[in-house]
């Protein structure tokens, strides 16, 4: 072989060692940034909470100064539950939400079909608690306005069915439309006999606001992480990974038949 073909093949064994140790680089660069995103993520992820629990409740205490008006047939610990389904169920599944947040309404469509099907068969008993964390969070006051229309609907005897609404028309996060009666009686039109004068005077005077914030304040004080808390006998079931609509089913089931 001759030195210029012994040079040649020297070269080109440079050039590929060279351009394999850019791209190591390349892809160490990569790997940083990643993970720099990531933490960078979870940093915000914390700054959010954080937030979240310092003004949570904030403009909501000027609402705490009226009267605490329960809706009808609210139940539970200070009457802060809207009940859903027989009262002789052997199961109950105690639901903390806010109608801002995205999460609350992934569970609601996940889980819907399973929960009416189970509160039907009068195997289940849902307690909802409505809460005011977004609105704590980001601002506006779509939270509480919505929670509120939500107990007058409760007042008609049509919760479930405007509950069900107000998920499905539900903003972004960051769109406090709920914060305008108008949006709330547009909705509730698409409840057959709801959009009434004494639902409309209901969710104009706030006349269950003050039980709104009663709710938030023992969201808060119960130490839960976030919305929505689904719990039943004692654990989150939202948090569970495992869990499934299937999942859910055969406990209450098993729970019914015990």
């Amino acid at each position: 072989m001759s030195d210029k073909n012994r040079e040649g093949k020297r070269t080109a064994r440079e050039r590929l060692a060279a351009e394999r140790e850019k791209q190591k680089t390349a892809e160490k660069r990569r790997r940083t940034l990643i993970v720099g995103a990531s933490v960078l993520c979870v940093l915000g992820l914390a700054a959010v909470i954080g937030v979240v629990a310092a003004n949570s409740g904030g403009d909501d205490e000027s609402k705490a100064s009226g009267p605490l008006v329960a809706p009808s047939g609210a139940q539970g610990k200070d009457g802060l539950a809207i009940p859903v389904g027989k009262e002789d169920a052997k199961a109950t599944l105690t639901v903390w939400e806010d109608f801002r947040c995205p999460a609350c309404k992934s569970f609601e469509q996940m889980y819907r079909p399973t929960l009416n099907e189970l509160t039907g068969a009068g195997k289940l008993k849902v307690e909802y608690h409505l809460v005011t964390l977004i609105d704590g969070g980001l601002g506006g006051s779509g939270s509480l306005n919505a929670a509120n229309a939500a107990a007058c609907a409760q007042d008609a005897g049509k919760f479930t069915a405007y509950h069900d609404v107000l998920f499905e028309n539900q903003p972004m996060e960051s769109d406090d439309a709920f914060s305008s009666d108008n949006k709330l009686f547009d909705l509730a039109s698409k409840v057959d006999g709801l959009d009434t004068p004494e639902f409309r005077t209901c969710v104009e005077d706030g006349t269950h606001d003050s039980w709104v914030v009663k709710s938030n304040e023992a969201f808060q004080k119960g130490g839960f992480s976030g919305t929505p808390t689904v719990l039943f006998e004692g654990q989150n079931i939202y948090q569970d990974r495992s869990m499934t609509p299937e999942k859910f089913k055969e406990m209450v089931e098993k729970a019914d038949k015990s």
